[in-house]
């Protein structure tokens, strides 16, 4: 019984939504706009969590990396930070011949693009000023999994030892140079300086379109020392065998270059031990702030919504008094008049929602088609979490309306002109 009298209460709502589109559809518009940023941040946030999820993979679980200064800092970073001595090669010997937990370590330099001095790389007539120029040892490729090879080869010991002039490019670079040829044993000229090219490497666009491999020019690491002494600064990437090991690793790195920095026992470490987990860690960080203001932004919508809703049903109310004195008359109880304006109420809501939700999905859709780099996906999580909420809105603003509608008295209701 109390199935049948819900049901007929949802068809009566839909009835009158249908009566009234346009006060209807005024009326949940904050509901709409509150579910649909919801939505489409969400979606955004999920794909791009996939995406730095993905890119942690890639870097591997076996690997870490040591640096002069904290990864991924903003702002002016302290004095006793930028006064830090320089990572040089010998320390990446260093830990290379003393670290027992390690596989492998290797030192790399790279020369970053900044206004007014880009990396430019040139064959031809086609030329490229957004390269990412990097010095490296033959086991850099080995360490990092992400440099894997498409064509030819990586450097090697005879390369680096005799600071040869040659490059490995990804493959963004060979689609701009080389179009329609092969590039390996083509001559390009980086920075003013001729190299051969030996090798291409996978596909891999980076991440949110930032330079990835595809950017890359890698050439040797004495190659690269020899072109810019006035880089001094290393980074050392270090590999283990089993994850387990990293813990174990990062206290022997930390130990030989605590004591080759002769960082006094009490002090802090003068470098920093970053594995591929920050990534997500920082992440994590940053894409909390963003739900946490997108969750303001529409709680505020949501609000007025509600506020909305119960406006309207207030008038509904007062339009319908006599409707509802005849229903008392007849037979219906308090529970059954506040049943209606409730479901009626979270019918208003609950279409909203539904349609915050489309309108989400196609700005999630439209995102992913203009903008690969932002690739998007809807969150069931979210979607549930959106509707429960809209539908909640309407229980909650709908109460006081329905409440004063069960509280009609039907003698007088039935007078109501």
């Amino acid at each position: 019984m109390q199935l049948l009298q819900a049901r007929e209460n949802l068809v009566i709502a839909l009835e009158t939504i249908r009566t009234n589109k346009f006060r209807s559809f005024l009326t949940i518009l904050g509901v709409v706009i509150g579910v649909t940023s919801v939505i489409s941040v969400a979606s955004i946030i999920e794909g791009l969590n996939n995406l730095v999820a993905d890119r942690v993979n890639q870097l591997g679980s076996k690997v870490f990396f040591v640096s002069r200064i904290p990864p991924f800092t903003f702002g002016r970073l302290p004095e006793r930070i930028r006064r830090r001595k320089y990572l040089y090669y010998n320390d990446a010997l260093a830990v290379r011949e003393q670290c027992s937990s390690i596989e492998l370590a290797t030192a790399f330099q790279t020369r970053a693009v900044f206004v007014g001095t880009p990396n430019l790389v040139k064959y031809g007539n086609e030329r490229i000023e957004s390269a990412v120029l990097r010095g490296a040892e033959p086991e850099y490729a080995r360490v990092l999994s992400i440099f894997s090879m498409k064509d030819g080869r990586f450097i090697n010991e005879t390369d680096n030892d005799h600071a040869a002039k040659v490059c490995a490019i990804g493959s963004g670079i060979a689609d701009t140079l080389f179009p329609a040829t092969d590039p390996i044993a083509k001559e390009i000229n980086v920075n003013s300086e001729m190299f051969r090219v030996i090798g291409t490497f996978e596909r891999d666009a980076g991440l949110f379109g930032g330079p990835g491999v595809d950017q890359f020019v890698v050439i040797p690491y004495n190659t690269f020392h020899k072109m810019y002494p006035e880089i001094e600064d290393n980074l050392i990437a270090v590999s283990v065998v089993d994850p387990r090991l990293i813990p174990k690793a990062q206290d022997e790195v930390a130990e030989v270059l605590r004591r080759r920095r002769k960082v006094p026992t009490e002090a802090e470490n003068d470098f920093d031990l970053m594995s591929p987990d920050i990534l997500s860690t920082v992440w994590k960080q940053l894409t909390g702030a963003v739900v946490i203001l997108t969750l303001v932004i529409s709680s505020i919508g949501l609000l007025v919504g509600g506020i909305g809703v119960m406006n309207i049903m207030l008038v509904s109310v007062t339009e319908r008094t006599r409707e509802i004195g005849i229903r008392k008359a007849v037979g219906a109880k308090r529970r059954d008049i506040l049943q209606q304006f409730l479901i009626e109420a979270m019918t208003l809501t609950g279409t909203g929602g539904i349609l915050g939700i489309l309108l989400g999905s196609l700005v999630s859709l439209a995102v992913r088609t203009f903008f690969p780099a932002l690739p998007t996906q809807v969150s069931i999580f979210w979607v549930g979490v959106a509707f429960t909420v809209s539908v909640g809105v309407g229980l909650f603003f709908g109460m006081f309306p329905a409440k004063r509608a069960a509280e009609l008295d039907p003698i007088v209701s039935l007078r109501y002109e």
